[in-house]
């Protein structure tokens, strides 16, 4: 078995527990993947927690506990090295259960109810030495009425499986093949920066690295797209509008790339600053705030192009940037549900 193979098959463990809704096997999963002092980097408001025992108390079994039944559902698990050296795992699937009792305070629907996540394992000697975790909150806010913010612009839907079902890549990792991947995702991101600084959008030279009909599927709050023309109207050009200077101050950002065949992925926490000086995305006004961003990426890519991209962004973070705590607007809007009287705030009897 080659190395990236090797590690893909030491997430199983945890990923198969989880799957079988086995809690105790998962937890104890978790003990032999992490080590005792590993970093676990998690969405907003999480934070940052601290090997097997925090990454389990912080977020996976209070959302358990809030979905009894809960199961992880994985649609992309791919591995390889970036060109610094390091070994990373990216795995990208739909927690999926009954969401039986508030999480987050976000007021239980008593139906089905999913979430996806971007998790990425960053893996020394055979553990786990970091973890760089998004989960897409504002999705579970969503589907239980309660998101308080704008509405976004892009289609709301669960983000699909890859359509050539191959996201579980189990190997041998074709080294070539990820190293041709890799670099068409690095060309691409190199062009995209370009605008709006060197010129308009005709410098990303999109048709050349995406395919025409190509899925966007970004964080609930923004949505998803379908081609130049819906990734350009649904989401860059508010994007940009309001962060012009995107690209111009990598200071304190890092990015994570690797590739495993047609399958490129990317994590940083953060991995991109940019500075809020234009309005109406997310509907945030130009507070002129410098906003770090964690953007947690895979793509697909079909005949040399880029026929599928999955992106997470920790979003609850950037309105916290902005000064706007989203889960207490959400509160406030839905106290009745969550069973506070809405006068004065106490609970109901």
């Amino acid at each position: 078995m080659d190395r990236h193979s090797d590690l893909k098959a030491r997430l199983a463990p945890f990923r198969a527990a989880l799957y079988h809704g086995d809690a105790a096997a998962a937890r104890g999963a978790l003990d032999a993947l992490l080590t005792p002092d590993a970093p676990v980097h998690l969405s907003h408001p999480f934070g940052t927690a601290s090997g097997p025992a925090g990454f389990w108390d912080t977020a996976l079994a209070p959302l358990i506990a809030a979905w009894p039944d809960l199961e992880r559902r994985d649609m992309i698990v791919v591995a390889g090295d970036t060109p610094e050296g390091a070994d990373w795992v990216g795995a990208c699937g739909h927690y999926i259960g009954t969401f039986a009792r508030p999480w987050l305070d976000i007021p239980p629907t008593g139906h089905l109810a999913h979430i996806r996540y971007h998790e990425f394992f960053r893996f020394e000697d055979g553990r786990v030495t970091e973890v760089q975790a998004l989960w897409d909150i504002p999705e579970v806010m969503m589907q239980a009425g309660a998101w308080p913010m704008a509405p976004q612009l892009g289609r709301a839907w669960a983000a699909p499986a890859p359509a050539t079902q191959d996201g579980l890549a189990p190997g041998p990792r074709d080294a070539a093949a990820s190293k041709a991947s890799l670099r068409h995702v690095i060309d691409m991101l190199t062009h995209m920066g370009r605008h709006p600084a060197q010129g308009g959008p005709e410098v990303m030279q999109l048709d050349r690295f995406w395919h025409p009909r190509f899925g966007w599927y970004g964080p609930a709050g923004i949505g998803t797209a379908r081609g130049v023309r819906g990734f350009r109207h649904w989401h860059q050009i508010p994007f940009l509008a309001a962060m012009p200077d995107r690209g111009q101050h990598p200071e304190g950002t890092q990015s994570h790339l690797f590739a495993d065949g047609a399958y490129v992925a990317v994590t940083g926490w953060p991995n991109m600053r940019q500075t809020l000086t234009g309005g109406g995305w997310l509907g945030l006004p130009p507070t002129g705030a410098q906003l770090t961003l964690r953007s947690l990426d895979f793509w697909r890519l079909e005949s040399g192009l880029i026929r599928e991209n999955w992106v997470l962004v920790d979003l609850l973070d950037v309105f916290a940037q902005a000064g706007i705590d989203v889960l207490a607007r959400m509160r406030e809007l839905n106290k009745a549900r969550l069973g506070f009287d809405p006068d004065t705030g106490k609970a109901l009897t």
